[in-house]
């Protein structure tokens, strides 16, 4: 098969229709969860002046980034389990590898410099109103989006530029890059590889930043004369490195894990894991522990 191939075919949970609509439901419940969550907080903080701060700034895009991103992925696998189908179009998938990517790279980007920012409110407390101006913030979220979508433009012409002679037959529930080098010519996908190693390198390169950066606002933090003083820190800092932690890791294991012949239920799992579960996380992470944002939720809602 050529690289004109009109259709590719995802993975599908089962064969089993009973399975295939547990399949929709489960989906479509995650789906309405992140949904719900993600609009709440952006909303919250739209809203509420009291959260018209760098941080929660921050959170507002990175709500917006993870509905756009479970946004590609889910809706599909849902459409196809509710009409027992498997196909997803070559433009589909070249949109779904887009813009998922696109999200994905802005959504790292963005808990880097969300990192940076705590950083700079603890360990440089006097400074903070100057370094985290609202001028900084536009160009530093500006800028993760950017980036995001010109990562995404090189990985997604390097990879639909292959040539696909493979089959169609991509053993994942959306199009992810390392399922599809498995339908490319053998010699063809070396260029991709290269440029998958490069990425990975960056990532890590940001998850060493953010891992010193914690390391230096724990060090200030344990310097805080004040219980009350410790534990508001805290409950700002270890939300940021749970959703970091979770995506890095998912996420370097599904791309640098070797891929197998046959569909694994590992793969599938760990797909799971880092294009789903984070966009579900983060409103709970960020909203269970954290008063303000509580707050705005009940003056939205009505509640007292």
């Amino acid at each position: 098969m050529s690289n004109r191939t009109t259709k590719f075919l995802l993975l599908g949970f089962s064969d089993v229709r009973e399975l295939q609509i547990l399949h929709f439901v489960g989906f479509l419940l995650i789906y309405l969860a992140a949904l719900m969550g993600n609009l709440l907080i952006f909303m919250a903080i739209t809203f509420d002046h009291h959260l018209h701060t760098p941080m929660y700034f921050f959170l507002m895009n990175l709500s917006i980034l993870d509905l756009g991103s479970i946004s590609v992925t889910i809706p599909k696998s849902m459409a196809n389990a509710l009409m027992n189908t498997r196909s997803i179009s070559y433009a589909g998938c070249v949109a779904q590898v887009f813009f998922f990517l696109s999200f994905m790279t802005a959504d790292f980007s963005l808990l880097t410099v969300m990192a940076y920012d705590r950083y700079v409110a603890i360990c440089q407390p006097l400074h903070y109103d100057t370094m985290m101006n609202s001028r900084a913030c536009v160009q530093m979220t500006a800028g993760a989006w950017i980036s995001g979508i010109l990562y995404s433009v090189l990985h997604t012409g390097n990879t639909f530029a292959l040539t696909f002679c493979r089959g169609n037959m991509v053993d994942q529930f959306f199009c992810e890059i390392p399922q599809l080098l498995k339908l490319t010519c053998s010699d063809s996908y070396l260029s991709e590889v290269g440029v998958l190693a490069f990425s990975v390198c960056l990532v890590l390169g940001c998850f060493v930043f953010i891992i010193v950066s914690y390391v230096q606002i724990f060090k200030s933090v344990l310097r805080i004369p004040s219980e009350q003083g410790r534990h508001k820190a805290f409950s700002t800092c270890l939300p940021h490195l749970t959703v970091v932690s979770l995506v890095v890791f998912t996420g370097a294991f599904a791309y640098l894990k070797p891929t197998s012949s046959s569909p694994s239920a590992l793969d599938l799992v760990v797909a799971v894991l880092y294009s789903v579960l984070p966009q579900i996380m983060n409103p709970v992470i960020y909203s269970m522990r954290n008063k303000e944002i509580k707050a705005a939720l009940r003056r939205l809602t009505g509640y007292r």
